[in-house]
């Protein structure tokens, strides 16, 4: 795998490995297909993450997810613009996303 340049490049590039679906962020969970469908944190894996920063503005970074689930045989992605850390979520779903190892 090259490095990427652009979030747009990595997303394009995960979304032909399968990683179709877009996981929002909550408090216990990840959501996708507009809430109808939670995976909580022992059903989920973390394969790989991708870490933005930002040239002149420490605001601009991101990291991106490539996130999947055997239990459910599901993969997707997760976007968060300003880091975990900067949201309300629970220490178990912390520690889940947890990219400073």
């Amino acid at each position: 795998m090259e490095p990427y340049v652009t979030l747009t490049e990595s997303l394009n590039d995960l979304r032909k490995q399968g990683y179709s679906e877009d996981f929002n962020l909550r408090q216990n969970c990840l959501e996708c297909r507009n809430g109808l469908f939670k995976i909580f944190t022992d059903d989920f894996k973390v394969d790989k993450f991708i870490r933005f920063e930002g040239d002149s503005n420490p605001s601009d970074a991101a990291v991106l997810y490539a996130i999947s689930s055997d239990v459910h045989q599901i993969k997707g992605v997760l976007v968060n613009g300003y880091g975990i850390y900067s949201e309300s979520i629970t220490d178990e779903m912390l520690r889940k996303l947890d990219i400073r190892s």
